[in-house]
């Protein structure tokens, strides 16, 4: 019986501390190979050679198309390519973006799902919002272990909150820790393969570049009245997942929250954009009211001065509007 040989790790925000701590543990003989996906801008600041130095004696190298899968090596996801494994080779897809990001956490921890099941480690790191729990559910579903950074021990703690939430979590490690409690895991024996969701495998697919369109869609979601604001298509739910999520018919997803975070810069940008026509608008009658005035036609004028004051009252509205939706919204704490 095979080993747990494939250990995927996915990060954002604050993960590159626990993460270079993770490696620095695991051992020269680790019976395994990492895959990472990091949602930092990979080439802008190097950090292929940050992780490379932080490994210790395991080798990385950024994954290339078609590279053989060895135990006792790193591979580090590519820039603006999904990270993919097959059977025994990895593969860079260029799938749509999911959750506004290639490469996707999801995306990486699915396809180690449906081709090693219950051989995957899947470990979640810091970050912000809730990218990797749809895909840490993934590997629960196919038979793999689940582990995630401890919260308190996050600098942004959302993703690794998220995922508590979304799935059944086998363990819960600060960064410290994590590279011994890996090194274990891997030495132990998988566990019975479990059939593979064929939902799972689709969005796989997606995320390697296959089209999707709505025959395919409508067999794992159904649509809603929300808009794809990365392509202006209409989104679908999808079925029976956690956390919530969206895709469209071009293939781009989003859980709920990033949705929910892009609509929101939606919102402040047409509420800027009515106030400048608003403003405009008052600005132009008023001069019109001007104008009556010295034409000698005081009712024009009055009527004129009139709407210029009641866009003026509109502008001021939508701009307090504006500033109150800049605020923080208020967590409230958990008893």
């Amino acid at each position: 019986m095979s080993n747990r040989d494939i250990i995927v790790i996915g990060g954002s925000a604050g993960a590159t501390a626990p993460l270079k701590q993770i490696l620095g543990r695991l051992p020269p003989d680790l019976p395994a190979a990492v895959f990472i996906v990091l949602h930092i801008p990979a080439q802008g600041i190097g950090i292929l050679s940050t992780v490379a130095s932080s490994a210790g004696p395991l080798p990385v190298r950024q994954a290339e198309n078609g590279m053989k899968i060895e135990p006792g090596r790193v591979y580090l996801a590519a820039p603006d390519h999904h990270l993919l494994l097959s059977e025994d080779r990895v593969f860079l897809g260029r799938g749509p973006r999911e959750n506004m990001v290639r490469p996707a956490i999801d995306a990486l921890f699915r396809s180690a799902a449906i081709n090693y099941g219950p051989r995957v480690i899947g470990v979640l790191l810091s970050g912000l919002l809730s990218d990797g729990s749809a895909g840490l559910n993934a590997i629960k579903r196919c038979g793999g272990i689940s582990v995630v950074q401890d919260p308190s021990d996050a600098i942004a703690d959302e993703m690794p909150r998220s995922a508590l939430e979304a799935t059944i979590i086998d363990l819960c490690v600060p960064g410290a820790g994590m590279g011994d409690v890996l090194s274990d895991l891997a030495r132990e024996a998988a566990g019975a393969a479990l059939p593979i969701p064929p939902e799972i495998r689709l969005e796989v697919e997606i995320a390697a570049g296959e089209r999707i369109g709505s025959d395919r869609l409508v067999s794992m979601a159904d649509p809603v009245a929300l808009t794809c604001p990365a392509c202006g298509g209409v989104l679908s739910e999808m079925k029976e997942s956690h956390p919530m999520r969206f895709r469209c018919q071009v293939g781009h997803a989003f859980a709920a929250d990033v949705l929910a975070k892009e609509q929101e810069g939606q919102v402040d940008e047409a509420l800027r954009v009515a106030l400048r026509i608003i403003e405009e608008r008052a600005e132009l009658v008023q001069r019109m009211a001007a104008d009556g005035r010295r034409n000698g036609r005081p009712a024009v004028a009055e009527m004129y001065q009139a709407r210029a004051a009641e866009y003026r009252e509109y502008a001021d509205m939508i701009r307090r509007v504006v500033l109150k939706s800049l605020d923080p919204p208020i967590r409230k704490r958990e008893a």
